[in-house]
């Protein structure tokens, strides 16, 4: 067994929720995670009700990802040089204020499409910040020792946010509207925020400025780390075919479940939170299960079955078919995204993680291209069609880069793959 699945092979048993800043740190994500699934659901509802355009819908989504393409690695780079409590506390900050300008506009009555628009961008800011500011802090708290178990439960609350956010989503539009919506999704960040203020966990930024040209440094000397590690390359390989042509779809159930299923908000919002019941169940399951040399087997098997939920999500009949579709990709997505931060925080050099995982997020940043393929896809054949095309792309995909995601394997399971 190598160092990379020996890291924590000897993981202590104390519960991670006796250490308070853990507490405070799952709560954050918790919130956090339930406020994106609640805002995704009733943005994708309220403007394809106002353009009836899936284009758009997926165009959404798309704005909350770019920043993550665009600004990942630098801030995964820049995260080194300032104390990650204050930088999660302006973060926070910063998507309060975002929603409660959108509720107040939709009480005045004067929301727009490009409103939610701008709205999206920024919140994805934010969003590119989590792997380098708030997951690294999980990894301080945590330790190497415990780093898998870790971040089991931190998606695990990010899985159960997705059976919550959606449902409340659908619920709040039906009885308070987008203004009760979005008044909700500030008052649950002002909770995060006070409970990021209680964190004692503090870093000292390292030294030598932000200059444009020393950011710059940083970064490619995290992307230098990345491209002489294969495990690294692997794992991010297959992050990238996720983003690509996994997660992308799940735009589109918002699509489905009002055209061909004839659903009402509130349905929609159910049919929406399926997938997330799925990650939980799969979450709590990986949490029991998981050992060193499981995380990228969990991770690879992951995927596959998500692709492969979704395809079969193409061609359901009926909504309960399609959620027992949605429960099956939720399943497999828990393993692909609790093991995704867990192996990258394994394999990068400690002084490295923070612009590691910020080169992670820009591989997650990628899903803008995914989100616009399977927008142009379903205003050409169809919502429906576009996922089964893009789910069995996903699938090719994976099966032409084995030779990448081969080298995350244990030695002894590659050479299984290998042989059959």
């Amino acid at each position: 067994m190598n160092a990379f699945f020996a890291a924590d092979a000897a993981a202590p048993s104390a519960s991670l929720f006796r250490e308070p800043d853990f507490r405070r740190l799952w709560l954050v994500g918790l919130v956090v995670f339930a406020v994106r699934w609640l805002e995704t659901l009733v943005v994708a509802v309220v403007v394809y009700q106002r353009t009836g355009s899936a284009f758009l819908v997926a165009m959404m989504t798309m704005l909350r990802l770019l920043p993550m393409g665009l600004f990942g690695a630098f801030l995964g780079a820049a995260a080194e040089r300032w104390e990650r409590r204050t930088s999660l506390l302006l973060v926070l900050l910063s998507l309060l204020l975002s929603s409660l300008v959108l509720a107040l506009l939709a009480y005045a009555g004067r929301l727009e499409v490009w409103h939610l628009g701008v709205v999206s961008f920024w919140n994805g800011v934010g969003w590119a910040t989590d792997n380098p500011v708030r997951r690294m802090m999980i990894g301080e708290v945590a330790g190497p020792a415990r780093m898998g178990r870790a971040m089991s439960f931190d998606i695990g609350a990010n899985n159960a946010s997705r059976m919550i956010g959606p449902m409340f989503g659908g619920l709040l539009l039906v009885s308070a509207g987008v203004t009760g919506a979005f008044a909700l999704a500030a008052m649950l960040y002002g909770m995060a925020l006070i409970a990021a203020f209680g964190l004692r966990l503090r870093n000292r930024p390292g030294s030598g400025g932000l200059s444009g040209e020393k950011l710059l440094a940083r970064v490619m000397q995290g992307l230098e780390v990345v491209f002489h590690d294969r495990r690294l390359i692997g794992t991010l390989v297959v992050t990238v075919i996720f983003n690509v042509f996994g997660w992308p779809c799940l735009s589109m159930v918002p699509v489905i479940g009002r055209d061909a299923f004839g659903l009402a908000p509130g349905g929609v919002g159910v049919l929406s939170s399926l997938d997330g019941i799925g990650a939980f169940a799969g979450a709590v399951v990986v949490a029991m299960l998981a050992r060193p040399r499981n995380y990228a087997p969990f991770y690879l098997g992951g995927i596959f079955f998500y692709l492969l939920g979704l395809f079969a999500l193409a061609f359901a009949p009926g909504p309960y078919l399609a959620g027992a579709c949605l429960l099956l990709a939720g399943i497999g997505g828990s393993g692909f995204s609790i093991m995704q931060a867990t192996l990258v925080f394994l394999a990068a050099p400690a002084e490295m993680r923070s612009r590691v995982l910020g080169v992670l997020s820009v591989c997650i940043g990628i899903g803008p291209v995914g989100f616009l393929h399977v927008g142009l896809l379903a205003e050409w054949v169809g919502a429906q069609n576009a996922i089964a095309v893009s789910a069995a792309e996903g699938l090719a995909a994976l099966a032409l880069t084995w030779t990448y995601w081969r080298h995350i394997l244990p030695v002894e399971a590659s050479r299984k793959l290998v042989s059959t």
